[in-house]
């Protein structure tokens, strides 16, 4: 069977908002520590402490945004225990991963010189938890205000003489769970009251992010849209892909047919959680002015054996690379209310992007997946109407294609195809229309073993191929991909 598609390039819906292609950054296991932050006197080469081939491998990327410094930490974190001169720094037990103590020698200015390295934009997470109102607008002052206040001398006798820009801001993070364990009612009147005190200081115009719900949660969407829906630019979501279930969490590596297909079936899964949190948002904000913000997203599996279980690191498989695929398309079908997404978490935790041991770096197929799909950023959402196949597997069932397009300021057209059948070839014919489609090119990702990772002694077992089987005529373009592939095809 042949799926149709069309794609109507001269009906562009909205853009699709490079911030979909965001990071996440912990202190949590390796991440900070050892993945991206080594200190000025290691022999693993930096800059100013920070590894020169992480920020190597991630400009490649074209990152648009990262969030710090949590996740659960950052209800933990007290921004003024980061400054100042490293041996001054207040040391601290990481209750929430492993119980490993936290020196705070990554703080607030190495944050900004992280994101001034990979030229992107920082995105900081404030402590609700357990920090209070004025920890956090003082925190906002020392990084924005250009001026005279003792928030601004410190900066300044810190070294950072003007202040940083800095436009994305969030209230709290999970402040259902570790966050502080709260009502939807009790968060709304705390955002209302803390946001209130993160100012906007000169030309500084900051985009306030409201904790929002735990993937069904659609109570707490409700209620903080309601009740305070007026006061943020933005309200966040968080949804793991989580073969098994939460309290019996599954090996990243070794598994079975059933549990390929459970994972395509919960990534897909996603799609449903926006469509539903979207329509409680409508309600409250028709005209779409708040963004949805995914920034906690990817697959949680249980850590690799020999590690520490706090520190949450796991292998990354071709399986990752099709919850990465499936994840990026469903985000821009919903580019007109999904703002911003944060893949969790850039280095050596969970789906990460970049494993790293001492100085030897392996990029993942996840990490791939977001090369080949970096040509969407900013792009024009084009729709594509199909009817997919179905892909059936013991008594699972789920669409076989997953599938996204757009149309950059050039007028190249870019399709993105996921096959999430484990065994099936997917025969494709693309009617282009609107455009006169001369010439196409493509790349895809695939193996033939669903477990296929990338190890250090094999980095590049699951890597990027030229695909060459795609042929146009008369602007139709038929092609054939094969199973469990990750495929971006390049109109010209």
């Amino acid at each position: 069977m042949t799926a149709k598609l069309v794609i109507n390039a001269d009906l562009p819906k909205n853009r699709i908002n490079k911030n979909i292609y965001g990071h996440f950054a912990e202190h949590l296991g390796r991440c900070i520590y050892e993945g991206i932050w080594v200190g000025e006197d290691s022999p693993i080469p930096n800059t100013d402490g920070i590894r020169n081939d992480v920020v190597t491998a991630l400009k490649k990327l074209n990152i648009p945004v990262l969030r710090w410094p949590g996740g659960c930490f950052a209800d933990e974190y007290h921004w003024k225990d980061g400054i100042g001169p490293k041996e001054g720094r207040k040391r601290m037990v990481n209750t929430h991963w492993g119980g490993v103590v936290e020196n705070n020698h990554f703080g607030t200015h190495e944050f900004f010189r992280l994101c001034e390295l990979l030229e992107c934009e920082p995105y900081i997470c404030g402590n609700v938890g357990s920090g209070t109102v004025q920890e956090m607008s003082e925190w906002v002052e020392y990084m924005t205000f250009d001026g005279e206040s003792p928030m601004a001398g410190w900066r300044q006798e810190n070294g950072q003489e003007k202040p940083w820009a800095l436009k994305y801001f969030g209230v709290g993070n999970e402040n259902w769970g570790c966050g502080g364990n709260m009502r939807p009612e009790y968060y709304a009147d705390l955002y209302r009251r803390y946001q209130t005190y993160v100012r906007n200081y000169g030309d500084n115009k900051l985009y306030k992010i409201a904790g929002g719900a735990n993937v069904d949660d659609y109570n707490w969407t409700e209620v903080v849209m309601r009740e305070a829906g007026g006061m943020m630019d933005g309200l966040s979501l968080h949804s793991y892909t989580i073969p098994g279930s939460w309290e019996e969490k599954r090996p990243a590596l070794g598994f079975d047919e059933a549990e390929w297909i459970e994972t395509m079936q919960k990534s897909l899964r996603m799609d449903e959680l926006i469509t539903r949190h979207t329509a409680i948002m409508d309600k409250y904000d028709p005209q779409k002015r708040v963004g949805l913000i995914i920034d906690e997203w990817g697959t949680w599996f249980l850590n690799e054996p020999g590690t520490n279980p706090g520190f949450l690191y796991q292998q990354n498989t071709l399986r990752d690379a099709l919850v990465a695929g499936i994840h990026l398309n469903i985000f821009h079908n919903h580019s007109g209310r999904v703002q911003m997404t944060n893949i969790a978490q850039m280095v050596n935790v969970l789906q990460a992007l970049i494993l790293t041991e001492g100085d030897k770096l392996l990029l993942t197929p996840t990490y791939h997946v977001f090369e080949m799909y970096k040509v969407h950023q900013d792009n024009e959402l084009l729709e594509v109407a199909f009817e997919s196949p179905l892909y059936t597997w013991g008594d699972v069932t789920v669409p076989q294609l997953s599938v996204s397009a757009s149309r950059d300021s050039e007028g190249k057209v870019y399709v993105s195809i996921c096959n999430l059948s484990h065994e099936a070839d997917a025969a494709l014919s693309l009617d282009i229309r609107g455009t006169q489609a001369g010439r196409v090119s493509g790349q895809i990702l695939t193996h033939t073993e669903l477990g296929a990772h990338n190890t250090f002694d094999a980095p590049d077992t699951v890597a990027p191929a030229a695909y060459e089987g795609a042929e146009l005529t008369d602007g139709v373009l038929h092609c054939v991909l094969p199973p469990a592939s990750v495929t971006v095809l390049t109109l010209k």
